[in-house]
């Protein structure tokens, strides 16, 4: 069911790298505009993240079945600064896969935990995302702008929809956790 979410979880590292190379693609005249076409036909279609407010992302926490703590994987990747790594909050679909490819990797944390987290990270001015790999919401990573892999998608190279704001997320994710 959650098949494309699994291989994606088990490769992800390598993906981020993948999404940041074929990026830089963009800027070599002709084929950077069919380049950022088919990212961000992807983005809107595989594979994206949407902007939370803090109060959003804590609607989210409440609303999941499970929420587990793991590292960021952007941070992890690309270590641009010195911003905790330990800020992921797992929810949804994402309890579940991910603990199943990486049972060290991450620890089961109650909402309050996870909350108390997005506080933190949010007075240390990080960026609140949900991400989304098919129809699945899996994350709230906690980034900063330097190594967040959707923001550098969106702000340097011009892939818009690597990184959107949707009003309905919350609704979106709760719909799916009936």
């Amino acid at each position: 069911m959650h098949h494309y979410l699994r291989f994606y979880g088990q490769h992800q590292h390598q993906f981020l790298k993948l999404y940041i190379f074929l990026a830089k693609f963009t800027s070599i005249p002709l084929i950077g505009r069919w380049v950022r076409r088919i990212a961000n036909i992807y983005g809107q279609h595989g594979h994206h993240g949407y902007l939370l407010t803090v109060a959003e992302a804590e609607q989210i926490v409440d609303a999941s079945k499970n929420v587990a703590l793991g590292p960021c994987s952007c941070r992890q990747v690309f270590r641009h600064c010195d911003s905790p790594i330990m800020s992921e909050i797992i929810v949804g679909t994402g309890v579940e896969v991910f603990s199943q490819i990486r049972p060290n990797g991450f620890r089961e944390v109650s909402k309050e935990e996870a909350k108390e987290i997005l506080r933190q990270c949010h007075q240390k001015r990080l960026t609140h995302t949900i991400m989304r790999c098919q129809q699945h919401f899996y994350a709230i990573c906690n980034c900063c702008s330097c190594c967040c892999v959707p923001t550098r998608l969106r702000q340097d190279y011009g892939i818009e929809y690597a990184l959107v704001r949707n009003k309905k997320v919350v609704e979106d994710f709760q719909s799916q956790q009936l």
